[in-house]
């Protein structure tokens, strides 16, 4: 493996990928939510969850998502504030505003295991996202009875705001609407999870953007990708990247900046913080 060489060089080597490459495919992880001011510990834990962490000893946000309540009310009572804050809230702190100003006029695609929303929110074409891992916008049947997904906004607004006593009213409880179970989160933790049409086909088209720049000069700009599940996007861009003498593989990422010694004469690796390298790229 291979760690970061020269820090500015290495950004000036980025900054002319970025402006030469025929294409770019982003592959985005946690790190780059992070960077963006989504920390799901801490102080933003305390303020919105200060209820919950003195009642059950949550560590971090990820922990209650897991915890089995003891009733559904207070279950969405929990999840309705984690939704909001991270899914509708305005939270970015331009970080990922920064990177769509980068490759906004690009021949670019993007991949990325977040759940959270912002690269529409920043003002990425959707027909050019896979939000592989599912969304916190979207409920789903928990059986799952069918393969569809449901937009949970317009409820969750009001679980939000109508809680009381770490409980939702019973009325805004989802259930499917087709088999009466309740409803569950669209996010990848188990084989229940529902890939509907919207998933299938940004898979296809993301296939599609892959199949269309074979061989050419492809720049796979990964940002935050961490070794939880490096086989939907490090693997498959290092396989790509070997595969392809024009293609250059870029990996941005806080203590984890490396490539296999197969790749290194085509890698870029940058050991920071996401938002400040993105910054001086700017």
């Amino acid at each position: 493996m291979r760690f970061t060489r020269d820090y500015s060089a290495e950004i000036d080597r980025l900054k002319n990928e970025i402006e030469t490459a025929d294409a770019i495919v982003i592959g985005a992880g946690a790190g780059l939510s992070t960077a963006a001011g989504f920390t799901y510990s801490g102080e933003r834990l305390q303020k919105y969850f200060g209820d919950f962490v003195e009642k059950y000893g949550f560590r971090d946000m990820y922990s209650g998502g897991f915890y089995p309540f003891p009733t559904p009310e207070e279950q969405w009572a929990y999840w309705s504030r984690y939704i909001y804050i991270n899914r509708y809230m305005d939270v970015d702190n331009g970080t990922y505003k920064r990177l769509f100003e980068l490759v906004k006029d690009k021949d670019y695609f993007v991949i990325t295991t977040n759940v959270d929303h912002q690269f529409q929110k920043a003002g990425f074409d959707k027909h050019r996202l896979f939000y592989t891992q599912g969304d916190y916008g979207l409920w789903q049947c928990s059986e799952p009875c069918h393969q569809k997904t449901y937009d949970n906004e317009k409820t969750v607004r009001k679980m939000f705001e109508q809680q009381k006593n770490m409980r939702v009213p019973s009325e805004l409880v989802p259930k499917c609407p087709v088999c009466g179970k309740p409803m569950s989160m669209n996010l990848r933790a188990d084989d229940t999870f529902v890939e509907d049409d919207g998933w299938h086909r940004a898979a296809e088209r993301y296939d599609e953007f892959l199949r269309r720049h074979d061989g050419l000069h492809i720049l796979f700009l990964e940002l935050g990708v961490g070794m939880n599940s490096p086989v939907i996007i490090k693997y498959p861009f290092w396989k790509m990247t070997y595969a392809n003498p024009k293609a250059v593989y870029a990996c941005l990422n806080f203590g984890e900046a490396y490539a296999p010694d197969e790749i290194a004469g085509q890698s870029i690796c940058i050991n920071g913080d996401i938002r400040e390298v993105l910054n001086v790229l700017a």
